[in-house]
């Protein structure tokens, strides 16, 4: 329980990622929690072990830890590298350019896209299981040889083994359903409360009420991705079944049924969420009808069918699925990054970051991941099954042998993985070398600036500064990079064209350079090898994702990644990770609204935990606001969030920002630090940021190191302390004390 003191001052600091203990933000050994829970809990230092570490007199500090929300469940955080494609494309609608999206155009395109990754993780259960298994590996003595396990299977037609075999797509779906719902837990008890609007589509700031209640629109988005994977379940059964008893009319309107259950699925994620239940239950009622009753009839006309001419290939209809998947992801990124450059440019804005195309490059890393994702699982089964022989036009195996064979798409987006890495990690040598140069004048200007006159014995302490501050400035060289990144993800997504006209990447190279030629031996290698350097890269990943099970260490890193990909609410992929600031945020303000009530809260964040303070201020009530102050130190607001999410903490949020609380804001950055930055930073012949003079009062610039020399009271010279700590300097403490003191 909480003992402070009546009107007491706080200073309550919030932790920034990787989930760090409450013991390290209060630089305390004992601390105690005085509310909230395991999951994310207010700690103090216990009453009579003296002060926190950075304390100011007469302010008490407390720390909020909220770090378990991502980091603290292994289960959770091993499983959420499951769902990384679809939480970098529930990411991507937040880098959007500022300004109303109209006609609600580039969600709908991000859905769109999202939708695809669904189907594509369905096809790639139903490529292992219905294709793979049930469809090539089964029928072959030389597959199922040494296989008991499978050769039972052998024993059904064709039919029945398929309907069988879906199960485990439904189950697949079921269990990525159930990790969204498990890890959101743990965020109960904090959604909107009475008169609030929980649609997600109504809110475009983060001053809304509503802003980071999405349960709405994840359950609304949850039903009709699974109706997805369901269709696509069921068009995959019915390709490979005879008609049986329901005749090939029957068939065909069947296969009807199933394809216009897809398209009904396409229509409604195209379609805004609904305002009220009773209008969610008006669109998906029907759909969950036609979705069960379609299912039922199309795995019993399955498990009736006959047996169909099998092992001749592949499942019929899925090479084809599969293709037409892959094109379709090309076209909607291709759409999306011209109306993403459309907006951007009809505002006018002077060299946006990324050029205003966050949203197609982070939809683009989605896709990818997910095709790699694709590729290996297909590819190191098919591998498996096939004892290491899988046919391709260079090595042809004799049916008998080796039957399996992996759709072409696949093929070909492994060599646009490969083809991306390469570039990609080229462009980021060549970009890094060439702006080494500027960022070492740079940080050469900003040591001239700080020791103008320090002695010759401190030439190589000088050297590491300038190191360090130049180090510190890679990230603003990146952008090149990442745009590099969309163009050749769009281009390897377009190759896929050629799958769809039945030519791989071996038979275009025998095509342009002759049969039997060097060229297409070559291709095939280059192939192969694209193959398996996605698969070592996916295979690392699961091997990170099993040593975060394991280990608490690994899992806080693992957590970093999350914590920046989680922070927005879910208004895309229904399967992405669930938005821990759904919880934070909320939480924050009810604590501050509380302890404003005995006294000043100066509201401390570091590193992202200045963005949660953001954020909490921007939803309290004016008269919690007249008490409240804000710190931020190594903060990325200006560095990271105003130039990726320009449309929800943009320069005009920010200045808003500070007018809200009477502009009682103190920003502590350092040059070294290659994280944070300036909240407000200025040129000399640039605008003013906010047209409110106070804006300039906020940034303080702390020298790193304090000194080049030793002190004489100590052994070594100051250390350069880059991103952490910053409470241990004394302008943290002049800080906080005048912002308590300015406070009502």
């Amino acid at each position: 329980m909480d003992r402070t003191p009546g009107r007491d001052a706080v200073e309550l600091r919030v932790h920034g990622i990787s989930g760090v203990t409450a013991e390290r933000i209060l630089d305390h050994p004992i601390v105690v929690r005085v509310a909230g829970d395991t999951h994310a809990g207010f700690f103090r230092p216990r009453p009579g072990s003296g002060p926190a570490g950075g304390a100011t007199t007469g302010v008490a500090v407390e720390a909020y830890r909220w770090g378990s929300l991502t980091a603290g469940a292994a289960v959770r955080t091993a499983s959420m590298l499951l769902l990384l494609p679809f939480m970098l494309s529930n990411l991507a609608i937040w880098l959007r350019p500022p300004g109303p999206d109209r006609w609600g155009l580039l969600g709908i395109l991000s859905r769109l896209l999202a939708g695809t990754l669904t189907v594509t993780f369905v096809l790639a259960v139903v490529g292992v299981t219905l294709d793979l298994v049930g469809w090539q590996c089964v029928p072959y003595p030389g597959c199922r040889a040494s296989r008991p396990y499978l050769a039972w299977l052998y024993a059904l037609p064709s039919g029945p083994r398929l309907a069988l075999l879906s199960l485990v797509p439904l189950l697949a779906l079921r269990v990525v359903w159930a990790i969204g719902v498990r890890s959101a837990r743990a965020f109960e008890g904090f959604g909107p409360s009475a008169g609030r609007s929980s649609t997600r589509e109504r809110t475009e700031s983060l001053a809304d009420a509503g802003f980071w209640h999405d349960d709405q629109t994840t359950g609304w988005l949850r039903q009709i991705h699974v109706a997805l994977g369901i269709g696509t379940l069921n068009v995959a059964v019915l390709a490979g079944v005879s008609p049986g008893g329901l005749g090939r009319a029957g068939q065909v309107a069947l296969v009807a049924a199933a394809a216009g259950l897809l398209v009904f699925g396409v229509v409604l994620l195209a379609l805004p969420v609904p305002a009220s239940p009773a209008g969610t239950r008006r669109f998906l009622r029907p759909l969950w009808a036609a979705a069960v009753g379609v299912s039922v009839l199309c795995l019993g006309s399955a498990a009736f069918a006959g047996e169909a001419p099998s092992g001749a290939g592949k499942l019929p209809g899925y090479e084809g699925a599969a293709a037409m998947v892959v094109a379709s992801q090309g076209v909607l990124l291709v759409v999306l990054t011209l109306v993403t450059y459309t907006r951007q440019r009809a505002r006018g804005d002077d060299r946006p970051f990324l050029r205003g195309l966050g949203t197609p490059i982070m939809a683009a890393a989605a896709v990818s991941v997910g095709a790699a994702f694709t590729a290996t699982l297909v590819y190191r089964v098919a591998d498996f099954l096939d004892h290491g022989d899988i046919p391709d036009p260079i090595r042809p195996n004799p049916p008998i042998v080796g039957p399996l064979e992996p759709p072409v798409a696949y093929w070909w987006a492994a060599l646009a993985g490969l083809a991306a890495l390469l570039i990609g990690a080229a462009a980021t040598s060549a970009t890094l070398l060439l702006s080494r140069r500027r960022r070492r004048e740079l940080a050469a200007r900003v040591v001239e600036r700080d020791y103008p006159d320090a002695p010759v014995q401190d030439a190589h302490r000088l050297r590491l500064v300038r190191e360090a501050i130049a180090r510190s400035r890679v990230t603003e060289e990146l952008g090149p990079v990442l745009i590099a990144f969309l163009v050749i993800a769009s281009l390897g997504l377009a190759t896929v064209a050629f799958d769809v006209i039945g030519i791989g990447p071996t038979q275009l190279a025998a095509r342009l350079g002759g049969h039997g030629g060097a060229f297409a031996v070559l291709a095939a290698y280059v192939t192969d090898a694209g193959v398996w350097v996605i698969s070592l890269l996916v295979i690392c990943l699961m091997v990170l994702g099993f040593r975060a099970y394991r280990s608490s260490q690994t899992r806080r890193v693992v957590a970093v990644l999350w914590d920046l990909g989680t922070f927005w609410p879910r208004t895309v992929h229904p399967f992405a990770p669930p938005c821990y600031a759904a919880r934070a945020v909320p939480e924050l303000a009810k604590r501050v609204t509380g302890l404003t009530a005995r006294g000043p809260v100066v509201l401390s964040g570091h590193s992202h935990g200045s963005v949660l303070a953001a954020a909490t201020i921007l939803q309290l009530p004016p008269p919690v606001l007249a008490r409240v102050s804000l710190l931020t130190y190594g903060s990325p607001l200006h560095r990271t969030y105003a130039r990726l999410y320009p449309a929800y903490l943009g320069p005009e949020t920010l200045c808003d920002l500070g007018g809200r609380i009477g502009w009682r804001w103190r920003n502590l950055w350092r040059e070294t630090d290659p994280i944070g930055g300036p909240i407000f930073p200025t040129t000399p012949d640039g605008p003013a940021p906010c047209a409110d003079p106070e804006a300039g009062t906020v940034d303080i610039r702390l020298r790193d190191p304090r000194s080049l020399t030793i002190d004489p009271a100590d052994t070594v010279p100051p250390p350069i302390e880059r991103h952490w700590p910053y409470h241990t300097q004394a302008a943290y403490q002049v800080a906080v004390r005048d912002l308590a003191d300015r406070s009502d």
